[in-house]
């Protein structure tokens, strides 16, 4: 025994090799195992840098030397792209936004302060009322954007919480919670944005007065309010499975309260889907919001987003003259960024798959 005890009997020295052996191989956390897997797919790092970059743009295109989106230009009407070392600067900014909150509008006098008249030259081209394709398609992919960054914190803040009480409650309460999803998700969305519009926007009592909700206000409310259902049936669906594990019953058994194994066990194990889940939630808003807006029940203007682009280059296609710009444009911002989304989420999927190499073929 004496040996036995002896063996594990380090002394200063052997102890310090040993500790520096543990730092040097020391384990790490999901967290970083998972971002080192995905850091090794360049194509879902490129796309993911591609997302910040547009995120970027998008958020701060007040300050950028960009021409109003909405200022039109009868004279310059669906004008063709010039390319930008021919046409490198023009000097007809004139700061007019209308329809801009608080903030957009003081990045708006920063940058007129700052660059004055400058802005970029007609580099996309210009559609039939004499707007810049170009201001239009970054100012229009802050809604898209918007839109979908709303749906998403919605799915995660209320599907995630609904579907983990209910899968981990059960019974009677599971049930009843469940089939209040199963209502929500049998109503047509089309139907309620329309049936939403028509309520807020219905005639009022005093001539001339506003709305009470715009339109595009309307549409973060309702997308908000449908969009987490399907979200809260995958996390229940994960949320049963987890349900039984012998750590949740362990905790049980230890006197933990519902919140706790909710917030300590539960949570954290269903992560990893809600983050692939995530992604794939965001290029269906944004393909939604488009349809919205070209059926002309998203954005009004003087707003505009990508959908509005969609309807604008549809009616500029005719027989005699084919605007090709207004289309194609459009179409390769939307494109880019979907695609963009769905390396993400693949990247995701396989560096969150704790199953090695993430089932690649």
């Amino acid at each position: 025994m004496a040996r036995r005890e002896n063996r594990w009997d380090l002394g200063g020295r052997d102890l310090g090799l040993v500790l520096a052996e543990a730092r040097l191989h020391g384990g790490r956390s999901l967290a970083r195992d998972a971002w080192a897997r995905f850091r090794r797919d360049w194509s879902a790092l490129g796309a993911l840098a591609f997302l910040v970059l547009l995120t970027g743009v998008s958020l701060l295109a007040p300050l950028l030397p960009l021409p109003s989106p909405t200022t039109m230009n009868l004279e310059n009407a669906q004008a063709a792209p010039v390319l930008p070392w021919e046409q490198p600067v023009d000097y007809g900014y004139s700061g007019e936004h209308p329809g801009l909150n608080r903030v957009d509008a003081l990045l708006v006098k920063l940058r007129f302060k700052a660059l004055g008249s400058r802005q970029t030259g007609p580099w996309m081209g210009t559609d039939g009322k004499g707007r810049d394709v170009l201001a239009r398609v970054v100012w229009g992919s802050r809604t898209s954007i918007l839109v979908a960054l709303a749906a998403a914190l919605t799915s995660l803040l209320i599907g995630v919480s609904y579907g983990a009480v209910a899968g981990l409650v059960g019974g009677r309460t599971d049930r009843l919670m469940m089939r209040a999803v199963d209502v929500l998700q049998s109503l047509p969305f089309i139907f309620v944005v329309i049936f939403v519009l028509a309520l807020l926007n219905a005639p009022r009592d005093e001539l001339g007065a506003e709305p009470l909700l715009g339109r595009q206000t309307v549409l973060f409310v309702v997308i908000g309010a449908v969009w987490w259902l399907t979200m809260a049936r995958v996390v229940r669906g994960q949320v049963l499975a987890l349900r039984g594990a012998p750590y949740v019953a362990a905790s049980r058994a230890m006197g933990a309260s519902t919140a706790h194994v909710l917030r300590v066990h539960v949570v954290p194990n269903v992560l990893s889907i809600v983050v692939v889940y995530l992604t794939l939630t965001i290029p269906s808003v944004m393909l939604f919001e488009a349809f919205l807006s070209f059926l002309g029940l998203g954005v009004a203007s003087p707003g505009v987003s990508w959908g509005v682009l969609a309807a604008d280059g549809v009616d500029a296609i005719h027989p005699l003259k084919v605007s090709w710009w207004l289309v194609v444009f459009p179409a390769a911002a939307m494109g880019a960024t979907l695609f963009a989304l769905n390396l993400v989420g693949d990247g995701l999927r396989d560096a969150l798959d704790m199953r090695g190499e993430g089932g690649r073929a």
